[in-house]
């Protein structure tokens, strides 16, 4: 009767919050640290773009000269000129600025891109592992094939069929992505499909979505959080490629790698059109690996002990 009440007693007590305890731990983790630490300034850039920049992205300063280098009053630029921290484009737009809103769009590439890729992946690796048969191999072997070019040239393929633009370069990184995350969740659902409690749902009469749905796919929930942060890099590192080599974004929109494209034949007369821009993209891919990273030592039992 003692140990019944015992138990009675640990099955009514209120378990520690999954979620507050993952946050503890990522918080001592110290790349999660700094990835959180990177992306809260840049998701705070992104939000207050319109209070931070001095000027709108896409104006023209016609009384501005062209590939003007920095100029900051604090640090000796004359009074008389207008300040423009990060220099002026070809085009007599404000640097700073274009970097600024710039951040803006790069989230917004990342976040859609893997979202679409996670809900797409999931789906059919998820019923390729639960159907299994004929349907099985024809979705991997669909998989397969995606995934034996490498993934900025099949982008570049896919967005010259569909057309140059944003949206597009958007759909082909998210296609190219796909079979990652297809992979990733078929190894775990065909890990978990065949264990107790799965089978007990079973035999208790539950249909096949359910047990997919409410059984299985949650424990694909962690790797699926940790490959989406990391895979939101990749995005974001893609589309720049894109934009440079002018399939993605079109001017006079502020991207990263449109504004690299733009300037590349300027890296010796006017480097700081090239610099700027891509220590943007190197820190916001920074914050992405770090974070991801921290994830996957925090949401992994056997590394938990040994994160820092």
């Amino acid at each position: 009767m003692e140990n019944i009440t015992e138990l009675n007693q640990i099955a009514t007590s209120k378990p520690k919050s999954l979620f507050r305890e993952s946050l503890r731990h990522l918080w001592h983790h110290s790349s999660g640290k700094a990835g959180i630490f990177i992306l809260g300034m840049l998701i705070l850039i992104a939000i207050f773009a319109p209070l931070i920049a001095p000027y709108n992205p896409t104006q023209i300063l016609r009384e501005s000269k062209r590939r003007t280098p920095p100029c900051i009053h604090l640090l000796g630029c004359p009074a008389d000129q207008p300040q423009h921290l990060f220099g002026v484009d070809g085009n007599t737009r404000d640097l700073f600025s274009r970097v600024i809103y710039g951040s803006r769009l790069s989230l917004q590439v990342g976040v859609v891109t893997m979202a679409f890729a996670i809900l797409i992946g999931t789906l059919i690796g998820a019923v390729s592992a639960y159907a299994g048969g004929w349907l099985d191999n024809l979705l991997m072997r669909i998989m397969d094939v995606l995934m034996a070019f490498p993934s900025l040239l099949l982008a570049i393929a896919i967005v010259s069929v569909l057309g140059t633009g944003l949206i597009n370069a958007l759909l082909a990184i998210g296609i190219v992505s796909i079979p990652r995350f297809a992979r990733l969740v078929r190894s775990t659902v065909l890990t978990v499909r065949d264990l107790e409690y799965v089978q007990a749902s079973r035999a208790m009469g539950a249909s096949g979505l359910h047990i997919l749905f409410k059984r299985i796919l949650p424990n694909a929930l962690t790797p699926l959080i940790v490959q989406g942060t990391l895979g939101i890099a990749t995005a974001i590192l893609d589309a720049a490629a894109l934009s440079f080599l002018g399939l993605g974004a079109e001017p006079p929109r502020p991207e990263w790698g449109l504004m690299l494209g733009e300037e590349k034949n300027s890296i010796f007369s006017a480097p700081h059109l090239v610099i700027f821009p891509g220590i943007a993209i190197m820190f916001t891919v920074l914050g992405f690996n770090l974070l991801g990273d921290g994830l996957r030592d925090t949401l992994d039992p056997r590394l938990t002990h040994t994160a820092k």
